[in-house]
């Protein structure tokens, strides 16, 4: 397992963080920086067809070695990390023989990753967590599925016994933005399906996720001297404060749940003269989340009527981009790609966790783009930010969760032929 975690480690400290506000891919040159070392890495283990094209996007492939034809399946990860939260300098703490109590991240800073805030740490008692040390994200998202990847690959070439068709790997960049499949050559990938490995908790198995939108909000005002401003002044930010209120209550990410959709606001910066707010929308119905879009521009259009005559122009503007869809729907007519996870799973002796993705993956754009692809945990807790933590023991069940799937495929096509 120490090979696991020198791997982890030798990833998240390198600096992968993407950025939304960039038009380039991948939207951050210092992404090109492990996309490289991986590259390398793939050759080093034995990997064929390794490549990297222009946009830094990774494939490479595991011959099969079998004599009967095999449905050729992939894996695929990112390697960037989120721009909500801090991912240079990442310096990984390793707590070994977790004793279920709380950890302190950093004493200057009196951070503490506490069992009491969260409570998923009591699964891993006596396990070897690796954390942050509470200045920056961890990148378990998703660099842990890429450790998992390339050890599964890397197992299966030094045990030729273990028999298995074709396998495609793939790791892509700003998936964190929503951009991790748009470059995405399935054609080239050439997999008959894949699974991404971007999950969390150990058995989460998932092939629903949200219908995503992003919405940028910009309000105007007018700047006038305070002790002037009588009838003359608009505050945007205020507007921007009495937008917020108009939408419903109860609908963000920390009070809902399961199937419930949201709005996030994670951005808002403004001025007298100009306040832009940035938020996303979610939901895994598709008509309530053409509805949520349409609340948007309902409040819009409400807000410039009411200031219609005093602006003299719109002093709202919302930007409303979708992003991706849920992956339910391409999934259900080859379900026995989510039946053969499962029952990996099972063999291992992992109860598997079905639920909905309260997010998305490049799976969910890549299976519109023809590419059926679940997502499949790696390990990972509390992404995004400084009490992000990962099991290396989890790391390692979804090692063999990756081997079990190719070595099932390739069993259950003999046993029908």
């Amino acid at each position: 397992m120490q090979h696991i975690i020198d791997r982890f480690i030798s990833y998240v400290v390198i600096d992968t963080e993407s950025d939304a506000n960039s038009e380039t891919t991948p939207s951050t040159k210092k992404q090109w920086d492990l996309a490289n070392k991986l590259v390398e890495e793939l050759k080093t283990i034995g990997m064929q067809d390794v490549s990297i094209d222009d946009k830094s996007y990774i494939m490479a492939t595991l011959p099969s070695n079998v004599a009967h034809e095999v449905p050729t399946i992939g894996y695929i990860s990112h390697f960037d990390t989120s721009p909500d939260f801090c991912g240079a300098n990442v310096k990984p703490q390793i707590v070994p023989n977790y004793d279920g109590k709380d950890i302190v991240l950093n004493a200057d800073k009196n951070i503490i990753l506490s069992p009491n805030y969260f409570k998923d740490l009591l699964l891993y008692k006596g396990q070897t967590l690796i954390t942050t040390d509470g200045t920056t994200l961890l990148g378990a998202d998703d660099k842990a599925g890429i450790t998992e990847i390339v050890t599964a690959m890397e197992f299966l070439i030094n045990n030729p016994e273990i028999k298995h068709g074709k396998i495609r790997i793939g790791f892509t960049p700003d998936e964190e933005i929503g951009r991790g499949a748009h470059h995405f050559d399935v054609e080239k990938f050439g997999a008959d399906w894949a699974y991404t490995m971007d999950g969390s908790q150990v058995g989460e198995l998932e092939y629903e996720n949200f219908n995503a939108a992003g919405a940028k909000i910009t309000f105007k005002g007018k700047s006038v001297h305070p002790g002037y401003a009588k009838g003359k002044m608009i505050n945007s930010m205020l507007i921007a404060n009495n937008f917020l209120n108009e939408l419903p209550s109860g609908e963000t990410p920390e009070e809902t749940k399961g199937y419930e959709g949201f709005f996030h606001v994670h951005h808002l910066t403004g001025s007298i003269e100009e306040t832009v707010l940035e938020l996303i929308i979610r939901d895994h119905n598709k008509n309530k989340f053409e509805k949520r879009k349409e609340l948007i521009e309902k409040i819009t259009k409400k807000i410039n009527k009411k200031f219609a005559k005093q602006f003299g122009e719109d002093i709202v503007t919302a930007e409303i981009k979708d992003q991706y869809y849920n992956m339910k729907e391409k999934v259900l007519p080859v379900k026995h790609i989510v039946d053969i996870a499962e029952k990996a799973m099972k063999e291992i002796g992992i109860k598997p966790l079905i639920k909905p993705i309260r997010g998305g993956t490049d799976g969910s754009q890549l299976s519109y783009k023809g590419l059926p692809c679940p997502n499949i945990f790696a390990g990972g807790h509390n992404f995004h930010g400084k009490y992000e933590y990962v099991p290396a023991e989890s790391m390692q069940k979804a090692v063999e969760v990756i081997v079990k799937i190719a070595e099932l495929t390739a069993l259950e096509v003999a046993v029908k032929k």
